[in-house]
């Protein structure tokens, strides 16, 4: 009897310590799985609000308060946008003094916590632009996906696809460039997003099915007139950007492609926002298997066949800079690499606006 209630407890343990796994698994497959649009991701610290004065915030001593470039800073019902770090300003040893150029809506206050996001600019491209715009809807396999249009007089599109971490306020941090050189742009949701249908199982697949929404896009801008377009993703964007080029019916209408941050290898992604998350190196393989039940096979994308500039760099925590070398030099006549430095995920015009408009401006010219 005693052996019998042993092995009882025995496998009872075991079901309970394999029950707990498997949920401990999924629980860190969240961190990518189910990250919200426009929430910081787990890479990103939360920094808090020291003070402000006149075009002045000064922020908690982080290195991600030390980044050069522009940056928006949000909070819970906040958002301001941050320029480069003062560092003649007066500050203490524990804080960063970064100059604030304008706050968009809400107050920033002694003792708020905010983070840093690419995202520069709150609302609409007619609101936070001034550029002419059209709401627009596009038909999906979900549902209808809205969208920004952005109208110009050349015959090549641009559609935009936002990522990891962000919305699609994301892309209009490119638009005034893209407008001054009359390519018009088109910047759609997708499932998951605001207003967007919800992914049937309320998950993200980090590419592998919101590609479908991406080639929806694309139909679209085909039958509104576009001759040929670019596709320009962020983060998982440019992870669908990716298959929708190798596998869209309509992939011989894509001329060339914009990859920023690329996620080029999900299960890397994946292992670095659940570490960053505080997830035990034991448990980050039971999050890989976790996400792998969840979103099915996930094959990776294709390497592309069209002019493709990728913009990355080694400060990138989410997807690593190394792979998007690799993937520049498979195919060095196709693919350009251009390498920021200090910039995180999702960020590389943030960090320089300048040099990456110059480098986006040589490698669309002669695709216009």
């Amino acid at each position: 009897m005693r052996t019998v209630n042993a092995t009882a407890a025995a496998v009872t343990a075991a079901l309970a310590a394999g029950a707990a796994s498997v949920a401990a698994g999924r629980f860190a497959s969240d961190a990518a799985l189910k990250a919200p649009p426009g929430r910081p991701l787990p890479t990103e610290p939360r920094l808090t609000v020291h003070g402000t004065a006149a075009g002045r915030v000064a922020l908690t001593r982080d290195p991600a308060a030390l980044r050069p470039g522009h940056y928006g800073l949000a909070g819970d019902g906040s958002h301001a946008v941050v320029g480069p770090v003062l560092p003649a300003a007066e500050h203490t040893a524990d804080t960063v003094v970064r100059r604030l150029e304008r706050v968009t809506h809400g107050t920033l206050k002694p003792g708020d916590k905010a983070w840093l996001t690419p995202n520069l600019h709150v609302g609409d491209p007619g609101t936070a632009l001034g550029l002419d715009h059209a709401d627009v809807e596009v038909p999906g396999e979900l549902g209808a996906l809205p969208a920004w249009f952005v109208p110009g007089s050349r015959e090549t599109w641009v559609i935009a696809v936002h990522g990891l971490g962000t919305t699609r306020e994301h892309t209009m941090n490119v638009m005034p460039f893209l407008r001054r050189h009359h390519l018009p742009v088109l910047a759609p949701a997708h499932r998951g997003d605001p207003g967007a249908p919800r992914s049937p199982d309320g998950v993200g697949h980090l590419g592998e099915t919101e590609w479908h929404d991406l080639d929806a896009a694309l139909h679209h801008a085909v039958r509104s007139g576009a001759r040929r377009v670019v596709l320009y993703g962020w983060s998982t964007g440019a992870a669908m950007a990716l298959r929708a080029a190798a596998r869209s019916q309509l992939r011989d209408r894509v001329s060339g492609l914009v990859l920023d941050s690329p996620v080029l290898h999900w299960e890397t992604t994946l292992r670095a926002l659940a570490a960053a998350r505080r997830t035990p190196g034991v448990l980050l393989p039971l999050a890989v298997r976790a996400a792998r039940g969840r979103i099915g096979a996930c094959t990776g994308p294709a390497a592309p066949r069209v002019p493709t500039l990728v913009v990355h760099g080694p400060g990138d925590r989410v997807a690593p800079w190394q792979l998007s070398r690799r993937l520049a030099d498979s195919r060095p006549g196709l693919i350009t690499l251009h390498t920021v430095r200090d910039a995180p995920h999702g960020a590389m015009w943030n960090a320089d606006p300048d040099g990456y408009e110059e480098t986006l401006r040589r490698f669309l010219t002669p695709l216009m």
